[in-house]
């Protein structure tokens, strides 16, 4: 495993930045996506609720690779051809945001309805009490499957090797598909991704707890 990881290094590397870069373009946008439509959802207007659970319901019951694929195939024929990159990446921004808007709305709705009243009364807007009083709450809340969707995000950037997308398991095929070692090839590659779930999971639990301290 280690001659082979010195002989094929700067593909996986390479690789693994690609995912990186993925996932944290991923991460950023599918939580504030997410976010929103978590609001909407909870909103007095049904037209704009209606969408935004339109929206989560339909993302969340369909895979992954057929979001990625749509945007690799349909959309090209219709608006701009998008590389693999960016179609994996649009796909999985689309996909996480559904679950990380389950994650928050029920997290907004475990804060008191008091604390979004005490907000209003004291002068603030709809938006002002939500972003300066509930939302903080409601994260504090839902950081363990917050983590979770956050993880699963990390390893679902997979679907850009489906879509050649050049990360870190399009490289490792590519590699297990030169030597025929596709044992050691896909253990660095789970090794790969290892460095970035398990910071990712002790910086969640250290935010649980230092959060649970603060309250």
């Amino acid at each position: 495993m280690i001659q082979l990881f010195q002989e094929y290094h700067s593909v996986f590397l390479e690789g693994f930045k690609i995912t990186i870069n993925s996932s944290l373009i991923a991460l950023v946008f599918s939580l504030l996506i997410g976010t929103l439509m978590a609001i909407f959802q909870l909103s007095h207007n049904k037209w704009i609720a209606g969408l935004a659970k339109a929206y989560v319901e339909f993302f969340r019951n369909i895979p992954l690779l057929i979001i990625a694929m749509f945007f690799v195939v349909v959309v090209p024929m219709y608006w701009v051809v998008l590389d693999g990159f960016q179609a994996g990446t649009i796909a999985l921004i689309i996909y996480t945001s559904a679950f990380i808007a389950e994650t928050v709305r029920s997290g907004i709705q475990t804060v008191p309805k008091g604390q979004m009243e005490a907000g209003l009364s004291s002068g603030f807007t709809y938006w002002q009490t939500m972003r300066h009083i509930v939302l903080p709450q409601a994260f504090k809340i839902v950081i363990p499957p917050l983590g979770n969707q956050f993880i699963n995000l990390v390893k679902n950037s997979s679907v850009l090797a489906m879509v050649a997308g050049l990360d870190l398991m399009y490289q490792a095929d590519s590699v297990a598909s030169t030597t025929f070692d596709t044992f050691n090839t896909y253990i660095i590659a789970g090794l790969f991704y290892l460095v970035l779930t398990l910071p990712l999971s002790y910086l969640m639990n250290h935010l649980e707890k230092r959060w649970a301290i603060t309250d």
